[in-house]
């Protein structure tokens, strides 16, 4: 039997559900959950260290410097350090920082899309990918405190309408397609936008090639060509 591999944007999703299902059962009496919410710094650990292996270990100074700052703050709320004891290692974020900087110097910075379907998390970081297949599905997209680019250039074959799902919270999603491409845009912005800027053509086909739909906030998410 064959499985679907779970969506990035689905493990994302879930652990914000999680966390806002914990917030409203203390808010509103029906449970006590103040033991549990002194391990949320934990589920930001796992956040980070989620990113790290979504991405390839390519996006790695942003959720390093998260699983840091969650770790200290995990460590504080279990009373076992103190938080003037946390202050004196700061300097671990800057080594971590240099660090980064220095692996991305060896990795590549675009990592390809050898399926017909693009999955990106980008959490406090970037990625930045492109499509070495000529046939294209679509996919899904996830930026938190993060950017995104995906370059769909090379495609030459889409699955009658792509669709890409894209959730974008302080952060920014750039898509770069085919310049005959006949992009639909069906994202909701708030505080933020979301727009084609492609100049247009006096002749373009009227079947839609890909679909663009979801949510941004405090961010943009833009079609390139």
């Amino acid at each position: 039997m064959a499985y679907r591999r779970i969506s990035n944007q689905v493990v994302v999703g879930g652990a914000i559900v999680l966390v806002g299902l914990v917030l409203l059962a203390n808010s509103t009496g029906v449970y006590d959950t103040t033991g549990l919410l002194r391990y949320v710094p934990s589920l930001f650990v796992l956040v980070g260290i989620y990113a790290l292996v979504a991405s390839g270990f390519r996006n790695v100074g942003g959720p390093l410097v998260l699983i840091a700052i969650a770790g200290a703050w995990q460590a504080v709320a279990l009373d076992l350090v103190t938080g003037s004891q946390i202050l004196s290692f700061w300097p671990v974020l800057l080594i971590i920082l240099g660090l980064s900087v220095a692996l991305g110097r060896v990795r590549s910075s675009v990592e390809p899309i050898t399926g017909d379907r693009v999955d990106i998390v980008a959490i406090f970081g970037g990625r930045n990918a492109r499509a070495t297949t000529t046939r294209f599905t679509g996919g899904a997209i996830t930026t938190l405190f993060g950017a995104a680019e995906v370059d769909l250039r090379d495609v030459v074959d889409v699955e009658e309408t792509a669709r890409i799902n894209v959730t974008s919270i302080f952060g920014g999603v750039d898509i770069t397609v085919p310049r005959d491409w006949n992009v639909r845009i069906d994202v909701l912005p708030v505080f933020g936008g979301a727009e084609d800027e492609r100049p247009r053509r006096e002749l373009e086909h009227e079947t839609v090639d890909l679909v663009v739909s979801g949510f941004c906030a405090f961010g943009g998410v833009s079609i390139k060509d």
